[in-house]
């Protein structure tokens, strides 16, 4: 009898469609990440607390010696310390990803009949729901130290879409470099020395015209200004200028040249 329900539960699976298959696989795994945030919550409180303090200190420290012309330093601000919150959340694929081929349980999943990718699928998502919590976290934070935007619902429904875009796009570079480091202790610094010079070489705490000819012509020209430059204009107001459409090409590419190359690697650190 159990041979025959074993025979009939594999037919049931032949007769389902793969893709269904797969979204049940990244599903399974997005919540086993997802478990993995809400029982580790320093996670969320290090991701959290980080642009906090940055927020208080450019707010308050070195709020009162920049000048943004009409817009206030605090509304200013806001987009870059945003930003910067989802670029630092997003790296916890990284870390995340490097603990999984560490510990040997990538070993266990591969085992078992689940599509390949669904761990990365899973490990992704899971940032996604990090940084909607911690963009929450931010949002309320910049509301306490000034922060008032002119944003409506439509505006703040751009923000959201980019917002998700680019956490996206950071996280399957993240997990590119998850693949590639050999050890826990490289992951963990190794995304920070990516994305740490990209927030501050960038329009997050000051104008790119004060900078530098050479600082200032790379941080125009870098994917986060861009995505900070769209989200001021759409919270706050500030001068269009093409930075929507930039930032949007920016994610978009990054997220179609990422994901393959992710795919690739996972694939080959199994052989």
């Amino acid at each position: 009898m159990t041979t025959l329900a074993i025979e009939s539960n594999i037919q049931t699976q032949q007769r389902k469609p793969k893709i269904l298959w797969y979204v049940s696989d990244a599903w399974i795994m997005t919540q086993r990440s997802v478990r993995h945030i809400t029982r580790s919550m320093d996670q969320l409180m290090s991701v959290a607390m980080f642009p906090i303090m940055f927020m208080l200190l450019n707010r308050y420290v070195l709020g009162g010696a920049i000048d943004t012309g009409d817009i206030s330093y605090a509304n200013y601000l806001f987009a870059g310390i945003f930003v910067q919150t989802l670029a630092f959340g997003a790296n916890y694929t990284t870390i995340n990803l490097a603990v999984d081929l560490q510990q040997g349980i990538v070993d266990r999943f591969r085992s078992l009949p689940m599509n390949p990718s669904a761990l990365l699928v899973g490990h992704i998502t899971a940032d996604l729901i990090r940084n909607a919590i911690s963009g929450v976290i931010i949002i309320l934070a910049g509301l306490l130290v000034g922060f008032r935007p002119t944003a409506g619902l439509i505006e703040w429904l751009y923000v959201i879409g980019l917002a998700l875009i680019f956490s996206l796009a950071i996280s399957c570079l993240s997990a590119i470099l998850g693949l590639v480091v050999k050890s826990l202790e490289a992951a963990q610094w190794t995304g920070f020395v990516v994305i740490f010079p990209l927030t501050f070489i960038s329009s997050a705490f000051v104008p790119t015209q004060t900078m530098p000819t050479v600082l200032r012509a790379f941080a125009e020209n870098q994917p986060l200004t861009h995505v900070m430059n769209a989200m001021r204009t759409w919270l706050v107001g500030t001068p269009s200028d093409n930075s929507a459409w930039i930032a949007l090409a920016w994610c978009l590419g990054i997220i179609i040249i990422s994901l393959p190359i992710a795919a690739w690697l996972f694939r080959v650190r199994g052989k």
